[in-house]
């Protein structure tokens, strides 16, 4: 698959959806290459690797060294960085930071969480070089402040806030659009609403593509599972069947055989 480019993408809008997974390591990105149009590098991973409660303890080196890994494994695919909790208070944080990782990187782009209070934000980076993805609805690093995960949409005056936001970070100079745990219907009005390709997460299938994080949608990670995911294999059970069929052959001395020594 060839490597995309913020006008390829842009042309995917209203067109074939865009197929966007998290990774996090150069092994898993490698691995997803041949499907993914776009990886991103998201804060998820202090999560599902980090056994957090949530992505606010991600840090600016943390993002830094997963991306290099990222790109390392999937050298041709785009690659989106998520800025962490902290990193974009203001419009001086914000570039210095995103500045890092276009240095220390090979990162494609940053994505930040916010709607229109975010705009001058996106519109300080995109006016200094910076490609910026935004991200609306249910904001994860928001997580405290809202006093949980909850979805969005729900009311006519949350969806026209939902369009505003979109609407805002478009002008502002955004080249793609995440839109996480809002109602169906109301995220499809908001892809509508804007130019440029919005990618749901838990906000059903009138957009322009989807994201999951993939420990979520290979069944890696057990202590919660998401309505919206879909579960394409029971990976946590692969491998523990995996590991304990090694075990059972390390104790009874039947691995390693002579097909396994020099």
């Amino acid at each position: 698959m060839k490597k995309h480019t913020i006008g390829s993408i842009r042309k995917r809008k209203g067109a074939q959806p865009l197929v966007m997974i998290t990774a996090y390591d150069a092994l898993f990105a490698r691995l997803f290459q041949e499907s993914a149009d776009i990886l991103l590098v998201g804060d998820s991973l202090n999560m599902s690797f980090g056994g957090n409660p949530d992505t606010l303890s991600a840090t600016m080196d943390q993002m830094i060294y997963h991306t290099n890994a990222v790109c390392k494994g999937a050298s041709d695919t785009f690659v989106i960085t998520d800025m962490p909790f902290g990193t974009y208070t203001d419009g001086v944080t914000a570039l210095a930071n995103a500045i890092r990782v276009f240095r220390e990187t090979p990162a494609d782009a940053v994505k930040i969480e916010g709607g229109s209070d975010k705009a001058p934000l996106v519109r300080h980076l995109t006016s200094n070089g910076i490609a910026v993805c935004g991200h609306i609805g249910l904001l994860p690093q928001a997580v405290r402040a809202e006093g949980g995960y909850k979805v969005k949409g729900k009311s006519e005056e949350e969806a026209l806030s939902l369009i505003e936001d979109a609407q805002a970070i478009e002008k502002a100079g955004a080249f793609i659009l995440v839109i996480e745990g809002v109602k169906a219907d109301v995220a499809t009005r908001v892809a509508k609403s804007v130019a440029i390709p919005v990618i749901g997460i838990g906000a059903g299938n009138g957009v322009d593509g989807q994201v999951l994080v993939f420990s979520d949608m290979l069944g890696l990670y057990e202590p919660f599972v998401p309505k919206f995911v879909k579960q394409y294999m029971n990976g946590a059970q692969t491998v523990k069947e995996a590991v304990a069929e090694y075990a059972q052959e390390v104790q009874n001395r039947s691995f390693p055989d002579e097909n396994y020594v020099y």
